[in-house]
């Protein structure tokens, strides 16, 4: 004999399903809690309806947070994206070497804080003093020279002279290229003692924090090209 199939079932309803019989207590205590649990879920939503939910309104919060965070995360992607590209332009760019002409040229016309002339009128700048070194690795230093000439060896001014030359350069050039100033050989009575002021960073700093002799600075440098 063959096995029962059951090829096309009733499909029953979930109020058809057989249960464990129940008496009358129990159907009534049943019939009270659900009574109960929908007073509960309508004072809930009334609730809900007429005084501002804390939880919600902290899940608002969140969620306001979640969406600024997202775009400022976007906007961090497109500068990190921007900055990567501008680097990899940097990187890609060849180097334009300077030479001494373009160094005279930027110093040349830099006005003499006593005479109405140029330093390079005064020969205080040379051409042939000048000395540039390249450094052939894209992140390497370079190194830029310039000695200059006072017109006399007891020249009160040669400090201002050489910081003026200096600022001009720090201004002009990029920061790959070490800038060393110095009195020629034998030009100055005191020529290791301006030297030595003229590459020290930290006097170089104090020097250009100074108003009064900035101002001074400032006029030297009005007439350069």
């Amino acid at each position: 004999m063959s096995e029962f199939i059951n090829e096309n079932p009733d499909v029953l309803e979930e109020s058809q399903l057989p249960t464990r019989s129940k008496d009358e207590l129990d159907v009534l205590f049943e019939n009270e809690v659900q009574k109960a649990g929908l007073e509960r879920k309508r004072n809930l939503l009334k609730i809900v309806r007429s005084i501002p939910s804390k939880t919600f309104q902290d899940v608002e919060a969140m969620d306001r947070l979640m969406t600024i965070e997202r775009q400022n995360k976007q906007v961090n992607d497109l500068k990190m994206k921007a900055l990567s590209l501008d680097q990899k332009h940097e990187e890609d760019e060849e180097i334009d070497p300077l030479d001494p002409q373009e160094i005279y040229d930027l110093i040349a016309h830099i006005s003499d804080p006593e005479h109405p002339l140029s330093l390079g009128q005064l020969a205080v700048v040379n051409l042939a003093d000048i000395e540039v070194h390249e450094n052939d690795n894209k992140t390497g230093i370079s190194e830029v020279i310039v000695k200059i000439t006072p017109t006399i060896t007891h020249c009160s001014l040669a400090t201002l002279l050489g910081l003026g030359i200096r600022v001009r350069l720090d201004r002009c050039l990029p920061p790959r290229y070490r800038k060393t100033i110095l009195l020629k050989e034998g030009s100055h009575q005191s020529e290791n003692q301006v030297n030595k002021q003229l590459n020290d960073k930290e006097r170089v700093a104090a020097a250009c924090e100074n108003d009064q002799l900035l101002g001074v600075v400032s006029k030297m440098l009005s007439t350069c090209k």
